[in-house]
C-alpha cells in the first residue's frame, strides 16, 4: 500500500532522501531549499509538514545531497549558475516555513569557476570525509574533511580528468551530466575509490571509470574502465555500487542509451592490484533516459527510474539471471 509522504509544493524540481533521519531535502527553481520531516507511523495525515525552508541561491537548484551522519544533518546544494553550497542545521529557533529564520546556515560556497558542477557525492572513511564533485569541463574534484565536526573547514585534495590518460590530449570538453558512486565499503585497509561516468561531446570522457585513491604515491589512479570495445564511447547517464554483504567480487550497475549494465569487480591477486571486471547483464531499462539507478541495503535489488516515468526493480535469480521483479508507474498502479 502506497502513501504520501511529502507534498513538495509548486517549483520543486530536485530532492534528496535522507535514510538515517528519514527526511527529505528539496530543491526548488527560485533557489529555494525545504526540509520534510518523516511522518509519524501512526499518524493519519497524508504529507508531513516541512520543518525549514529558505532561500539559499539567487537561481534554481539542481541537486540536493544528504552528508552522512557523521557530519550531523548537512546537505551539499548544486545551483545552476555554477556554485555549490554546504549547510547544516543549527538546531536554533522554532522549526516553521518562516524563509525569514531557517534553522538552517551556510557553512561554505563555493565560488563557480567557469565549469558547473554536475554532481556530488560524499564517502566516509577511516581518517576523513571526503567529497568528490563532477565539473562540466570533465574535471573531478575531491575534498577533503578531516574534521567531521567542522563542516566548513572543506580542502581540495586533488583535480583530474577523467581519462585513462595521465595527461589529457583530447582538448577541451563539454559535459551536460555526470553520475558518482562511492565503493560504500568502509573495512579497515580498503582503499577510497569510487565510480564515475559522464555524458559529453567527447568519448574518452563519458565512459565509467573506478578512481582509487594511491596511499603510496597520494594520488588518484584509474584502476579499471567499465566499457567493452564496443560500448566504451556511450554517454553514462547513471551509476551505483552496490553494497557487499559477503560476495567476493563488487556489483556497479551503468546505465546508457543501451540500457543498464551489470558489472562484476573481482580483485585479482595476479594482476598488480588491479581489478578485472566483467559485464553479467545488460538489462533493457526504460523506455527512454535512465535518470537514476539505487541499490538497496543488501545490495540485491536495483531500483530505476526514467523518463518514461516508471520505477523498475531488478534482481538475479539463483543462476544469475537478471530479470526485472516489479515495476511501478508513475499513477502508482504497480505490474
Amino acid at each position: 500500500m502506497e502513501r504520501e509522504v511529502a507534498r513538495l509544493g509548486k517549483g520543486a524540481i530536485c530532492c534528496g532522501w535522507n535514510y538515517c533521519g528519514l527526511r527529505l531535502a528539496v530543491g526548488f527553481v527560485d533557489g529555494s531549499i525545504s526540509i520534510h520531516d518523516s511522518l509519524d507511523s501512526g499518524s493519519s495525515s497524508s504529507a508531513s509538514p516541512s520543518s525549514s525552508k529558505w532561500k539559499a541561491h539567487a537561481s534554481s537548484v539542481l541537486n540536493v545531497v544528504w552528508a552522512p551522519p557523521e557530519c550531523g544533518d548537512a546537505i551539499a546544494c548544486i545551483c545552476n549558475d555554477g556554485t555549490f553550497s554546504l549547510w547544516e542545521e543549527t538546531g536554533e529557533g522554532s522549526k516553521s516555513t518562516d524563509t525569514e529564520h531557517p534553522t538552517w546556515k551556510l557553512c561554505k560556497l563555493f565560488e563557480s569557476s567557469g565549469s558547473p558542477v554536475l554532481d556530488l557525492q560524499f564517502g566516509v572513511f577511516s581518517t576523513s570525509l571526503k567529497m568528490v564533485a563532477a565539473c562540466s569541463d570533465g574535471y573531478v574534484k575531491v575534498y577533503e574533511l578531516l574534521d567531521p565536526l567542522e563542516f566548513n573547514k572543506w580542502q581540495l585534495q586533488a583535480e583530474f580528468q577523467n581519462v585513462l590518460d595521465s595527461v589529457s590530449r583530447f582538448g577541451k570538453v563539454s559535459c551536460s551530466s555526470a553520475s558518482i558512486a562511492w565503493n560504500p565499503q568502509r573495512g579497515e585497509g580498503q582503499q577510497c575509490s569510487f565510480v564515475l561516468g559522464f555524458s559529453s561531446d567527447l568519448p574518452q570522457f563519458n565512459s565509467s571509470k573506478i578512481w582509487e585513491f594511491d596511499e603510496a604515491h597520494q594520488r588518484w589512479i584509474p584502476v579499471a574502465e567499465l566499457a567493452l570495445p564496443g560500448d566504451d564511447s556511450d554517454m553514462v547517464h547513471a551509476v551505483a555500487w552496490a553494497p557487499n554483504i559477503g560476495r567476493p567480487f563488487e556489483v556497479i550497475a551503468v546505465a546508457t542509451c543501451k540500457g543498464i549494465a551489470i558489472w562484476h569487480v573481482l580483485l585479482d591477486p595476479e594482476s598488480n592490484g588491479r581489478p578485472t571486471t566483467e559485464k553479467v547483464a545488460l538489462l533493457p531499462g526504460h523506455d527512454g533516459e535512465v535518470w537514476q539507478l539505487e541499490w538497496d541495503m543488501g545490495g540485491m535489488t536495483l531500483a530505476s527510474t526514467g523518463s518514461d516515468g516508471m520505477v523498475r526493480l531488478w534482481q538475479s535469480n539463483i543462476n544469475g539471471i537478471w530479470h526485472e521483479h516489479a515495476s511501478l508507474d508513475c499513477s502508482g498502479a504497480q505490474s
